[in-house]
């Protein structure tokens, strides 16, 4: 494969491939994440959380097999080589839960938005980029490494490695196992195996995570260039991407620009499939204000939780790392608390 194209446009398809895969999910299949929990809270529907369910143990099932097939090495990824920090798992992932909430998308769901035409998602990823990397690499980056210092881990911080060693059980089929599990537990809905659809669009929002994993897994193993382990994330990336549109001309793309590029592609497909592309712009400047502040605490939230939706909620769930369910359940917890704000309010019923 190497020999066709560059190790540097191997990485960036393959980001463009699983990105595409997630905007077609996110289109058509309705995969969403404040859609899901605003369905659960207000809906009394479980069915997009079962679909987060099902992605999940479909992809930790994929991504361990590829492990116990020597394909991927994920104790290098940055979830599983890194300490974990509870706090800033917590504090991140109800910070960008709340911001999700006010924004009205994660930055996964405003990218889908985005690709059918919506430009109050553009304002959203245009402030999320720069809130990310204003607090990764900009002037908030001092007080981030000062609250929060990362450094590397003596054992990978993952669910299976503790069990394996506390066991003697072969890691790769722990993986696979807790993987199967939890598509289990999501498919004993009647309702969730009425909806084929449903299941389908979740095996292939999977299938994006899984296919991430393989490609820079082969990239690392095979390239002559330091490129990382890594799959789909929507935080840093996106800031990521801004800054490789403004400076393309001094470095080569990422997996991580080809990510969002494939999303943006997959959701303009998809919008065009279902009909539902128009051109739309913010009229309420109330709106707009609650959408920046949104979007601003879900770029830092994103940062201290090493990731967002899918970042923590996909990717790092499906190395089973300790951060992912923690983030996962911190970003509910501060969704459910900024839709309350918004539909609700905190009146005290009289």
């Amino acid at each position: 494969m190497l020999d066709i194209l560059s190790e540097s446009s191997f990485v960036t398809l393959a980001g463009v491939f699983g990105g595409v895969l997630l905007g077609l999910a996110a289109r058509l299949g309705r995969f969403c994440t404040l859609g899901a929990i605003e369905d659960a809270l207000y809906g009394g529907n479980t069915l997009r959380l079962r679909m987060w369910g099902l992605a999940i143990g479909a992809a930790i099932m994929g991504t361990y097999a590829l492990s116990g097939a020597g394909m991927v090495a994920l104790e290098q990824s940055f979830y599983l080589s890194i300490t974990w920090m509870p706090v800033a798992s917590v504090l991140g992932g109800l910070m960008f839960g709340y911001g999700m909430a006010l924004a009205g998308n994660c930055g996964f769901g405003a990218l889908a938005r985005l690709g059918g035409g919506d430009m109050r998602a553009f304002v959203i990823v245009l402030v999320m980029g720069v809130s990310a990397y204003a607090v990764l690499s900009g002037p908030l980056a001092y007080l981030r490494i000062w609250v929060f210092p990362q450094t590397e881990a003596t054992a990978p911080p993952g669910i299976v490695h503790f069990i394996a060693a506390q066991t003697g059980l072969g890691v790769p089929k722990l993986g696979v196992t807790i993987g199967f599990l939890i598509a289990l537990a999501s498919l004993a809905s009647p309702a969730f195996r009425k909806s084929p659809a449903s299941a389908f669009w979740a095996l292939v929002v999977a299938a994006a995570i899984v296919s991430g994993w393989a490609a820079s897994g082969y990239i690392t193993a095979h390239g002559f260039g330091a490129y990382p382990v890594v799959s789909h994330s929507f935080s840093a990336p996106v800031g990521e991407t801004l800054l490789f549109a403004m400076t393309a001309s001094a470095g080569l793309p990422s997996f991580a620009v080809g990510s969002v590029g494939g999303v943006l592609i997959g959701a303009f497909i998809g919008s065009l499939i279902k009909g539902h592309f128009r051109w739309e712009a913010c009229e309420d400047p109330r709106e707009l204000r609650r959408q920046l502040l949104g979007a601003a605490c879900m770029g830092a939230g994103a940062v201290l939780a090493m990731g967002c939706t899918v970042g923590q909620g996909l990717s790092a769930f499906s190395t089973l790392s300790y951060s992912a369910p923690i983030t996962f359940a911190a970003i509910f917890a501060g969704a459910a608390f900024g839709l309350r704000q918004l539909i609700e309010g905190f009146q005290p019923a009289e």
